[in-house]
This record gives C-alpha cells, structure tokens and sequence, in this order.
C-alpha cells in the first residue's frame, strides 16, 4: 500500500477493501494489565488477580481488559498501511463499530492489520473509516475488530 493525500476522495477510496499485512507483534504482559487497571481503576480480578484467574477464570489465566487492547491499536498499525497525507491535522472521530471477540492472555503477543472501509468528504476535511483487526499471534478468531475514523483536516 502506498500513500494518498487527504483531499484525494476518489483515491483513497479507490484504495478500499484490501488488508495491510500484520504488524509486529507487541506483547502484552501482565505488568501492562496491571498499569492499566491502576490508571482506569478497573481492577476486576479477572485481569489482575493472577491466582484467582487462574483457578476461576475461564481462560485459565489473567486476560488483558479490552480498553487497553483498544488502546494499544498507535503502537500495532501495519508499516506497510495506506498512509494518508497532506493533511494540517488529524483527530479521532469516533467509533463506527467496536467488538471485542476473544480474550487476551496475559503475557500473549498480539498483532494488526487494517484496511480501508471509505473516504468521505466533509467541511473542514476527509473522514476516513478504517476497519482494524488486532488478533493474538496464531489465533484463529480476532481479539476486536474496530470501525476507527479520523478525520484528515486541512489547513486555514
């Protein structure tokens, strides 16, 4: 994938439909998790009681919270992603869809791929909607799925 400028609608969305390859993969240890549930105050036993999890959780060990995948997403997005340019400023916009499909063990590598969904032009700029995948190295099923949209503003 190659880039595009922000402004060019018919070019981005011509770039529509394709997955980026995997990006490298990130681990996720159980020192994240616990960073995590300190700095939001989810401390649900599930994610930071490692004993406990392990005897009661039906994944047999701490996962990590689906936020904190979420929120790894900077960090995951594929090199080789269509890069849009051109642009004065970004910001995120919002969420089209956001599932969370299967757990995240701690100590467990994950990695993404995105793919654009579609460009669509606004007043101050291009809305962009893109669909990241974040799986856990060799599963089957994805950890979430997320419509993300940013919107590409140009200058004054």
């Amino acid at each position: 994938m190659g880039e595009v400028r922000f402004d060019d609608i018919d070019g981005l969305n011509g770039e529509a439909g394709e997955f980026s390859g995997w990006s490298e993969p990130l681990t996720v240890s159980q020192e994240m998790i616990d960073q995590f549930a300190e700095l939001t105050g989810d401390r649900q036993w599930i994610h930071v009681d490692v004993e406990r999890a392990r005897r009661e959780s039906p994944f047999g060990d701490p996962i990590a919270h689906g936020f904190l995948t979420l929120s790894l997403i900077p960090n995951l997005i594929p090199t080789d992603a269509l890069q849009v340019t051109g642009y004065a400023s970004a910001a995120n916009y919002g969420a089209e869809k956001l599932r969370f499909l299967s757990p995240v063990p701690a100590g467990s590598q994950i990695h993404a791929r995105s793919r654009l969904i579609r460009a669509e032009a606004r007043n101050h700029g291009t809305l962009v909607t893109r669909e990241v995948e974040v799986a856990v190295v060799g599963a089957e099923r994805p950890a979430l799925l997320y419509g993300m949209q940013v919107l590409y503003m140009r200058g004054s």
